[in-house]
């Protein structure tokens, strides 16, 4: 197992043992003892769901305010996706700063993003399947999110489906943290 510190603090992606033969694959997705040094050693697990998303389809950038705030697992399960994460956190010394990577189930990894992160991908394969999981359950009044082209990402084209909820989020520019 390969752990990654990402260049916004906290972040970590994980790259899962896993086996592959003339059945298919086989991927080992928790152990506790293998995720010892890792931030998913102490993650509480309270919730878990998961999209499917077609070709072209722009999700988030999502988070949830406090004191409903959760750290997040990502795995991309099924197709390949470009995921984003942003950090919201004041006092991080990346705060403000997004950075990019490719998920894909060719390749099972878990992205683990603490509190405070805002979480968004693009599925660029015919469809793409996310599983997530939270350390708290979701909150509809305290779901939030950052208008995604307000934070100077680079992205492959520029035809995209988002739907009106992301549309309508606040620019990075008029948001002010209270994440610590």
């Amino acid at each position: 197992m390969n752990i990654k510190d990402l260049a916004l603090e906290g972040c970590q992606l994980i790259s899962l043992p896993h086996s592959i033969d003339e059945r298919g694959h086989f991927v080992k997705t928790f152990n506790k003892e293998l995720f010892a040094n890792t931030e998913l050693y102490e993650f509480d697990l309270q919730e878990e769901f998961y999209t499917i998303s077609k070709k072209n389809v722009l999700r988030g950038l999502h988070f949830q305010n406090n004191p409903a705030a959760h750290s997040k697992v990502v795995s991309c399960i099924d197709g390949k996706v470009l995921d984003f994460c942003l950090d919201l956190r004041a006092s991080s010394p990346s705060y403000k700063k997004h950075i990019s990577m490719e998920l894909d189930s060719e390749t099972p990894q878990l992205l683990f993003l603490p509190k405070g992160i805002a979480h968004g991908f693009l599925t660029i394969s015919k469809s793409a399947t996310l599983l997530y999981k939270t350390d708290s359950v979701y909150s509809p009044e305290n779901d939030s999110g950052i208008l995604w082209s307000s934070i100077g990402l680079t992205l492959p084209n520029d035809d995209f489906i988002v739907s009106e909820r992301d549309k309508a989020f606040i620019s990075l520019s008029e948001f002010e943290s209270d994440f610590i």
